[in-house]
């Protein structure tokens, strides 16, 4: 029996992935962290300088002295793996390899533990079958989702009141999370970077995963970007579309969960002031000015209660009218404070809005 007529060695789709024990990324260390399977390791048989070396003899000389150079480089990097990465692994190991498009760098690495012993197998189509995977299941599960947004001018603590829900068992979609970015103007996290835009967009195919689509998913009302991600058209679409909730804080609660929440801002002030430009076209030159004094001097008070003011909240109610096709018959929860107790409380309002229809 030829090899490829085994079925032990069949190539392996995107929806058997819970068969293997490990899920390996031989691809390149800046392919694999621009994205990949959720909970694959990366041990590349090429690495980013390697990848550039073999391409350039390829334009260059051509294909044979590309995969004889390219070879050697292969060997000794499964070689190094063999004796670091798979050293421990039983007999009965199972792995599961992919590249880009399943070719010779997740095959050269199958074909070796294959002569080890272990029964190691290949993504069919590699990384690009789980990136078609991952859109078209968000274009079918968006438009099964039961939604329900959660809306609030800006320090109503919307985040923190899907945690709240979260922890008491509901399904949330945390768009803000998946994103590393808070979606405000400010709302980069320190230290954070922002995924990839594919990387995105599986963090949010992940959590359907894992969705019960019969019951209630909560969603923050975004806007179409986070950042500088954009929100699956879908979901954007079906968002807009769904019944929405809002959280009624008064401007002195929100302002006090502001200064709470942004707190870290006042660490640079420098890169504060910096980002208040972006400003000056909507605000005017001197309003701008104004705020970005305050930010270098680290009166975030002042400076978030006028970004209130005369920012946020004169757009909130327009922007939320024109976006939110249900906002006329929205519910309501109100939040008389934004203490960590007081997020808790809305939490159970909004879960007896729900439990009423």
């Amino acid at each position: 029996m030829r090899e490829h007529d085994n079925p032990r060695h069949q190539p392996t789709r995107v929806a058997d992935l819970h068969r293997f024990d490990t899920v390996i990324d031989a691809r390149s260390p800046s392919e694999f962290a621009l994205d990949h399977i959720p909970g694959a390791i990366n041990c590349p048989v090429l690495d980013d300088e390697e990848r550039r070396i073999v391409g350039t003899i390829y334009k260059q000389t051509g294909a044979f002295e590309a995969r004889r150079v390219g070879g050697a480089m292969v060997a000794a990097n499964l070689a190094r793996h063999l004796r670091e990465r798979f050293a421990e692994q039983p007999a009965n190991w199972r792995p599961l390899v992919y590249c880009w498009r399943g070719g010779l760098r997740s095959g050269s690495m199958v074909t070796w533990l294959r002569l080890v012993g272990w029964d190691a197998q290949q993504l069919a189509g590699g990384y690009k079958s789980f990136r078609h995977h991952v859109l078209a299941q968000i274009e079918a599960t968006v438009p099964k989702l039961r939604l329900k947004v959660i809306c609030g001018a800006t320090g109503s603590a919307k985040t923190r009141i899907l945690q709240a829900l979260a922890a008491r068992g509901e399904q949330v979609l945390d768009l803000e999370h998946c994103a590393s970015h808070k979606g405000s103007l400010l709302g980069a996290l320190p230290g954070v970077p922002q995924p990839s835009q594919k990387q995105f967009e599986t963090r949010i195919a992940t959590c359907f995963s894992a969705l019960d689509l019969s019951r209630t998913l909560y969603v923050e009302g975004e806007s179409a970007r986070i950042g500088r991600l954009s929100v699956p058209i879908p979901l954007v679409a079906h968002m807009r579309a769904a019944a929405c909730i809002e959280v009624q804080a008064d401007a002195a609660a929100r302002l006090d969960y502001l200064l709470r929440d942004y707190a870290y801002l006042g660490d640079d002030r420098a890169a504060l002031a910096g980002q208040l430009d972006r400003l000056k076209e909507m605000q005017g030159k001197a309003v701008v000015q104004r705020w970005q004094e305050w930010a270098l001097q680290g009166d975030l008070p002042q400076l978030f209660a006028e970004l209130m003011a005369l920012h946020y909240d004169p757009h909130y109610e327009r922007s939320q009218a024109r976006h939110f096709e249900k906002w006329p018959l929205r519910q309501q929860a109100a939040a008389p404070d934004l203490t960590d107790a007081g997020i808790e409380a809305v939490a159970e309002a909004i879960l007896r809005l729900n439990a009423g229809g």
